[in-house]
């Protein structure tokens, strides 16, 4: 019936257009056409320890102690994380440790190399 895109935030089906802004009349959120041609990207945002930006092929370091689940084994701090993967979830990294195999780290772990 309608191409109007169903709002972001509650995800209603009844926006409805205001000059430049779509807007939903269920939970008033309004955002620009621009905003929803950059949301069909499906862009991931993760962060580090320090703030910075992470990509995916990125180079991390670990800054604590991890232990590894199911094992003895420890990642110490220091160690570097090469060609990183950003995944949903609350471990948000996707990568493999040297002389540990695949893990899932948490960014709030590691800051950009």
């Amino acid at each position: 019936m309608s191409d109007l895109p169903n709002c972001p935030e509650c995800n209603s089906e009844y926006s409805y257009e205001d000059g430049n802004l779509y807007i939903c009349p269920e939970c008033a959120h309004e955002w620009s056409k621009d905003a929803t041609a950059e949301s069909d990207e499906d862009t991931l945002v993760v962060k580090d320890a320090n703030g910075n930006l992470l990509t995916d092929g990125d180079t991390v370091t670990v800054i604590k102690d991890l232990k590894v689940k199911g094992s003895s084994a420890v990642v110490k701090v220091g160690t570097k994380v090469k060609n990183i993967r950003l995944v949903e979830g609350d471990h948000d990294i996707d990568c493999r440790i040297d002389g540990i195999g695949p893990m899932k780290l948490k960014s709030q772990f590691v800051k950009k190399a």
